[in-house]
């Protein structure tokens, strides 16, 4: 279902002649399965963030500079994420660093472990929230959170989906490169951050219903996300993203009989 864009974004289409600077970030779309079918942990965020305000969204964020630095990771390599991202490996390194690091300091899920047949367990405690704190805080990276607790990164468990650029007309932009993750068994998500107002486990067949009735809102990447995402299962997901051929989408603003609608390069409505 095609939904026109609100009238007010003809005000920044002028933008889209000097756009700002996408920012690189990351982030993963953790799944699960549940009695609905694949589910996907969704955060609303909060009404007065400057992006996405009123969203819901995946856990992710910017890449810091302290994620290019070196860490232990099991799984495929730096320079093979840089081929599957179209990126050099350090921007492939600091991309996979940064979509774990979002995603344990936003949920409490960590996609790391004490060697490479293991995930960390129950990271409720609160050590675990402190080192959660730590790291949004920026007073530790996260190779040296990893070093502190033994752990390795399990790079194996995540998988390359999708890679979104916000349109140029934004006043903020985002070089977004999107990852899928199944819920490490012995995990469960805990506080969430502070940036969310509200958090679930979503059945996607029952929010997409909701997103295209106008009930929920979703940014353009995260809905395509989750509209291929419930073709599959947690089991598969991973198999999934490996058969997906990744290429840059940046939307941009066309006008059909009078309204306005994003439209991708490949002449998709989104």
């Amino acid at each position: 279902m095609l939904l026109p864009l609100p009238e007010r974004l003809r005000e920044h289409a002028h933008r889209a002649s000097n756009p700002v600077p996408p920012r690189d970030a990351a982030t993963i779309a953790v799944v699960r399965d549940g009695a609905q079918g694949i589910e996907a942990f969704l955060m609303r965020r909060q009404a007065s963030m400057a992006f996405a305000a009123g969203m819901y969204v995946f856990p992710g964020g910017g890449v810091h500079e302290s994620d290019r630095e070196p860490v232990d990771w099991i799984g495929p390599s730096a320079a093979e994420f840089a081929a599957r991202l179209g990126c050099d490996a350090d921007l492939a390194h600091a991309l996979v660093v940064a979509a774990v690091r979002e995603t344990f300091e936003e949920t409490g899920v960590l996609l790391a472990g004490p060697g490479p047949d293991t995930v960390y367990g129950d990271t409720t405690g609160a050590d675990m929230l402190a080192a959660r704190d730590d790291l949004e805080a920026g007073r530790v990276s996260f190779a040296h959170f990893l070093e502190a607790h033994g752990l390795v990164l399990r790079a194996d468990l995540i998988g390359v989906w999708a890679h979104w650029i916000t349109p140029a007309f934004e006043p903020r932009r985002y070089d977004t490169r999107f990852f899928v993750a199944a819920l490490p068994e012995g995990q469960a998500v805990g506080q969430i951050s502070t940036e969310a107002d509200r958090s679930l486990w979503a059945p996607l067949c029952a929010v997409l219903e909701r997103v295209d009735a106008g009930d929920a809102a979703m940014m353009p990447p995260t809905a395509v996300t989750c509209r291929e995402l419930a073709q599959h299962t947690a089991e598969t997901v991973l198999a999934a993203a490996a058969l997906r051929v990744v290429t840059p989408i940046e939307p941009r603003i066309v006008e059909v009989d009078g309204e306005l609608f994003l439209e991708t390069d490949r002449g998709e409505h989104v």
